[in-house]
């Protein structure tokens, strides 16, 4: 599987959270089609499907990040 450099990944993270707290503030926000190019930006460089799991497979894919407990993601 190819994997985003680790730059490109954390400047998509990055923007995603910036741009989420601009969206939040502002209610229907302008950004609203930034942070979906970004989501899907994130999604393709994870190779997931769902922004909640690239956000997830990023911080596991990041050098220096540990694996938090992601328990509540596995179903039994």
């Amino acid at each position: 599987m190819l994997m985003a450099h680790p730059v490109v990944l954390t400047g998509l993270v990055n923007r995603y959270w910036a741009l989420s707290v601009l969206d939040a503030a502002e209610g229907e926000s302008p950004v609203r089609r930034e942070i979906e190019e970004v989501e899907q930006a994130l999604c393709v460089s994870t190779s997931t499907t769902d922004v909640h799991a690239a956000l997830i497979a990023a911080r596991h894919q990041l050098p220096g990040t540990g694996t938090l407990d992601d328990s509540v993601l596995i179903s039994g």
